[in-house]
C-alpha cells in the first residue's frame, strides 16, 4: 500500500499530457458525456491557481476590468482570501469571450452552469471526473496518468494551483513583490498594505507558461 506524502504539482510532461488529452483533442470517448466545465475548469485553474469551489462559483458578474485589465474575482473560498486575478491571455485565445456570450445567450448567470454541486459544494463533482472513484476512472487515468505517483505524492486537480504557484512565485520575485504572491494565492501577507496594481499583476501572471496553443473551446465542441 502507498504511503500518502502529500500532494504536489504536475511534472511538465504530465501537463502536456493533460492538456492534450481527449478534452482538448478532436475524438470525443465512447460513452463520454462532455459538459462546457469539463473543458474550462482544468484551464482556469491552471492560468488563475483557484480553487474549484472558486471558479465553480464564479458568475458572469465576476468578469471585471479594472483599470483596462480584465480579470476574475475571487471571492468566495472560505480559506483563502478574496483576490482579482488577471485573466491570462491563453483564456482568451481558448475562446472566452465567445463562451461568455454563449453563457449569457442561456440567460444563466454562473460561468460554468453545467457543473452541479454536490452535498453544497462543486469540487466533490470535479474531483470525481478529474481523479476518478472506486472502479470509475477519472480524467487522470484515462490520460494514463496515476492519482499516486510511486513515492506516494499525490495529484488532483489542486495540483494545477500548485503549477501556477510555482510560476508566478519566480515571476514575482523578479518585479521584486512577493506581497503581491501571496495576493494572487490568498495568502495573507502583513506586507501588503493596499491591493497591487492590476497591470502589476497582469505582468506576474504573464510568464505562466501556455501548453498547448491549439486548446480552443470551439474545437471541444466540434469533436467528433
Amino acid at each position: 500500500m502507498k504511503v500518502h506524502l502529500g500532494r504536489r504539482a504536475f511534472s511538465a510532461m504530465e501537463l502536456h499530457t493533460l492538456f492534450h488529452g481527449y478534452i482538448y483533442g478532436d475524438e470525443k470517448q465512447k460513452r463520454e458525456q462532455p459538459k462546457h466545465w469539463h473543458f474550462w475548469l482544468p484551464l482556469i485553474a491552471y492560468y488563475t491557481g483557484a480553487y474549484s469551489d472558486e471558479i465553480g462559483n464564479l458568475t458572469l458578474d465576476d468578469v471585471v476590468k479594472i483599470e483596462g485589465v480584465h480579470s476574475f474575482k475571487f471571492a468566495t473560498h472560505q480559506k483563502i482570501q478574496s483576490r482579482v486575478v488577471p485573466i491570462h491571455t491563453a483564456l482568451w485565445q481558448a475562446g472566452l469571450e465567445p463562451y461568455l456570450e454563449f453563457v449569457k445567450s442561456q440567460n444563466e448567470q454562473r460561468l460554468l452552469f453545467d457543473l452541479p454541486a454536490k452535498t453544497g459544494r462543486y469540487s466533490e463533482k470535479v474531483r470525481i471526473w478529474f481523479s476518478g472513484e472506486g472502479k470509475r476512472l477519472g480524467y487522470l487515468q484515462k490520460c494514463d496518468i496515476p492519482s499516486i505517483d510511486q513515492q506516494g505524492h499525490k495529484t488532483s486537480v489542486s495540483s494545477l494551483r500548485l503549477n501556477f504557484e510555482q510560476q508566478i512565485r519566480i515571476s514575482a520575485i523578479q518585479h521584486l513583490n512577493k506581497p503581491a504572491f501571496h495576493y494572487l494565492l490568498g495568502l495573507k501577507d502583513n506586507d501588503l498594505l493596499k491591493e497591487p496594481s492590476p497591470q502589476l499583476l497582469k505582468k506576474i501572471i504573464a510568464p505562466v507558461r501556455v501548453i498547448n496553443s491549439s486548446v480552443h473551446w470551439q474545437r471541444f465542441l466540434e469533436r467528433h
